[in-house]
């Protein structure tokens, strides 16, 4: 079938197809501080990294929010110049989902989900310590792109990642980081996710990039 966007109901399709079609998607667990020192921590599934040399990853707020359309990590981001993006583990799924909740900007997400927090080297806002790989980032710039419906505000927030925090038992014996053994989870459509369980390897054509 062809389908255009906004018009899947014409086809009998009860939601829209387009997110569950770009997954799986990993997820940001942002951590962010407010002006006001307030620890704020949530989930963003439109995440990913866009160059390593230097390392830049980005996560777009979209989704219905405030009434600027500004959600709470991205302010903290533009306001305090730092964030951290830490990955969430099939063992910590549950705190993740809780953090989604839509919660005022004066309440802290880590507190209510009981998250432990851990100080960070280059950066101000704490990390989730019990997160296995956690970036630090120094906020590069948010671009805005035009938002439908319900939506006020299409935003990507670029960082550039300053550290990294790597558990040492995610490396295995030939020194290279081994997601089934953290088992990092990464969304799909609808209410769905998954978890990496299992790898495997292709070796690239001669004179293509390296890892």
């Amino acid at each position: 079938m062809f389908i255009e966007p906004g018009q899947h109901k014409a086809h009998g399709l009860p939601y829209n197809p387009f997110k569950a079609l770009v997954a799986p998607r990993p997820i940001a667990w942002v951590s962010s501080l407010s002006a006001e020192g307030i620890v704020n921590v949530a989930p963003y599934s439109f995440y990913n990294a866009v160059a390593d040399q230097p390392p830049i990853v980005y996560f777009a707020p979209t989704g219905p929010s405030r009434e600027d359309g500004v959600k709470d990590s991205q302010r903290n981001a533009e306001q305090t110049g730092e964030f951290v993006v830490n990955v969430p583990t099939w063992e910590l799924r549950e705190k993740m989902n809780e953090t989604s909740a839509a919660l005022p900007p004066d309440i802290s997400e880590a507190e209510v989900a009981g998250l432990k927090l851990a100080p960070c080297e280059q950066v101000k806002p704490p990390r989730l310590a019990d997160s296995p790989v956690s970036l630090e980032c120094r906020y590069l710039q948010t671009l805005e792109f035009p938002a439908e419906g319900n939506m006020r505000g299409n935003f990507v927030v670029f960082g550039q990642v300053v550290g990294i925090h790597l558990a040492d038992w995610t490396v295995n014996d030939d020194g290279l980081v081994e997601p089934t053994r953290y088992q990092p989870i990464a969304r799909l459509g609808y209410m769905d996710y998954t978890v990496v369980e299992r790898l495997f390897a292709i070796r690239r054509p001669e004179g293509a990039q390296k890892p």
